[in-house]
């Protein structure tokens, strides 16, 4: 018999297990986003593929590995919802490892290009599944917080990238080590999570939809309960979870992914659909993309700094980056998902507004040190803002407001926003800097300014409400918040409490006290009894 986490884990510690298992699948993640800004200015790299000054076939090896993560989020989130968030998870790796040993033995383009797809694929499956798992284990009031420590992860990755990038910048330059050995890395975290997975507890939400009862019991009270599955609170989220199956089996239960989008059904997915897309979208308008890619050429070309500087300065930007995502993490559930955007939003825009500003030709050589100084706190300040806030909230908010049937599929909507919003910036913003140069910043700053009242608008507030809570909330009609609220309030569901009278049944319940209700017997539970 092997051992499981949950023999030995309960409660609290059981949770954060879980989000360092899902920590080393988004530490990849982060890593393979840092990995090509390095091995893209290698010149041994460079001269066996061939690359020099043709910016499109660089631009366009970049590009591949979206169109893989497009193609893996599709085939993740069937998979997730089909077969379970471990088995996923374990497919999701062996596609990494694949991708990783063909990208680490690459002679040609062509080749280059297929393994960037496979690793892109891997991405799609992890990105669409690992935060799904993540939020349907962790308890409501600090779903945010896990979330945004797997952030902090995320960025720990980009910054190991790019020392590592750093570091072999200083080897010999003629040797083909200096690129293979920083693509043959991003195997590691893929393998520890790989050989970990096996003993980890699938999901209590998944395993309940598939009828495996007594298993999902056993997990729930690992959870909630300190390994009791007779304690209230293991008892309210089962029955929380059972309501909510009921619901959707009796509205249709499974859907498909063109359904999700354009079909209008009881629980209005293609509300959340949209929800999920275009807040994927905004986060990538808000400009973040333009600033990863662009600051080192702001740092050498308008401020003036040597390239040694400006790396280093590049560098040191992804560690306050990183640092900055812990600020959600105690933030997040605090101050909730909607006030978190609108302060990032105001403050993004402010900085992208002064850098647009200070590099401004005319205005940057009047005091290139000064100026160029200033342009890198605004570029330290945007970064970090962006850190603490649209980072994380885009990618929590979607595993959020799902029904269970589909959550798994709305992860993948998640991934195809992030892809689509991506793929766009990528391909316009070195265009745009050569036509129009520092103006284009003042594009992506009011952007931040226009999405304030979309989200004001359309996004309702989802921190502290368990999922089961949250779905109720997305299935009105109304798309308008407001008026949302308005809807609920007529049926009678209080939005701040919509599942009141289930907590009522189990409050009566508890008093009865008996175990009569329970749909099984204690000792049918595996591994009850057993210490």
């Amino acid at each position: 018999n092997m051992w499981k986490v949950i023999d030995s884990f309960h409660g609290r510690s059981l949770v954060i297990a879980i989000n360092i298992a899902c920590g080393f699948s988004i530490f990849a993640f982060g890593y393979d986003q840092g990995l090509m800004a390095g091995v893209n200015v290698t010149p041994s790299y460079l001269n066996l593929m061939n690359l020099h000054n043709k910016e499109e076939m660089r631009g366009g090896i970049v590009a591949s590995y979206y169109c893989g993560s497009l193609l893996g989020s599709f085939i993740g989130g069937w998979t997730g919802d089909k077969f379970g968030r471990i088995k996923c998870i374990i497919i999701g790796c062996l596609w990494g490892i694949v991708g990783a040993i063909l990208q680490t033995a690459a002679m040609n383009v062509p080749w280059m290009i297929c393994s960037r797809i496979i690793t892109g694929v891997a991405t799609g499956y992890l990105n669409a599944i690992v935060p799904v798992w993540s939020a349907e284990t962790s308890p409501a009031s600090s779903r945010g917080m896990f979330i945004a420590m797997e952030f902090t992860l995320n960025i720990f990755g980009v910054v190991v990238a790019y020392w590592i990038a750093f570091g072999m910048s200083t080897t010999d330059q003629t040797n083909s080590v200096t690129w293979r050995f920083p693509v043959a890395f991003q195997m590691l975290p893929q393998i520890i999570l790989l050989l970990m997975i096996f003993s980890f507890p699938e999901s209590p939400r998944w395993l309940l939809k598939n009828g495996k009862e007594k298993e999902c019991i056993k997990v729930l009270a690992a959870l909630r309960g300190d390994g009791d599955p007779e304690h209230p609170e293991v008892i309210r989220e089962f029955k929380e979870i059972e309501e909510t199956l009921r619901l959707e089996n009796n509205e249709g239960g499974e859907t498909s992914f063109y359904k999700m989008m354009f079909e209008k059904d009881q629980m209005n997915i293609p509300r959340r659909v949209h929800l999920t897309v275009w807040l994927q979208i905004i986060q990538q308008l808000v400009g973040i993309g333009v600033i990863t890619i662009y600051a080192p050429e702001v740092f050498i070309n308008s401020a003036g700094f040597s390239r040694f500087t400006s790396q280093l300065l590049s560098g040191i930007n992804n560690i306050s980056y990183m640092f900055s995502t812990l600020v959600a993490v105690f933030t997040l559930d605090r101050w909730g998902r909607r006030f978190t955007m609108f302060y990032g939003a105001v403050g993004q825009g402010i900085a992208l507004l002064m850098v647009g500003i200070l590099t401004k030709p005319e205005i940057i050589s009047q005091n290139p040190l000064g100026y160029g100084i200033g342009t890198t706190v605004f570029i330290f300040a945007y970064t970090a803002l962006f850190g603490m806030t649209f980072l994380t909230v885009t990618w929590l908010y979607p595993t959020e407001i799902y029904p269970l049937c589909v959550r798994a599929r709305g992860g993948s909507w998640s991934t195809i926003g992030w892809s689509i919003g991506n793929g766009l910036v990528t391909l316009s913003t070195p265009p745009l800097l050569a036509r129009i140069g520092y103006a284009t910043f003042f594009i992506y700053s009011a952007f931040n300014f226009l999405s304030i009242p979309v989200i004001w608008a359309f996004y309702p507030e989802t921190a502290n409400l368990t999922l089961e809570e949250l779905n109720v909330i997305f299935s009105t009609k109304a798309v308008f918040v407001k008026s949302a609220e308005k809807e609920l309030c007529e049926q009678g569901i209080d939005p701040k409490k919509p599942l009141a009278h289930l907590l009522d049944d189990v409050q009566n319940i508890s008093n009865a006290s008996s175990s009569s209700h329970l749909p099984y017997k204690k000792e049918e539970v595996p591994g009850y009894g057993k210490a």
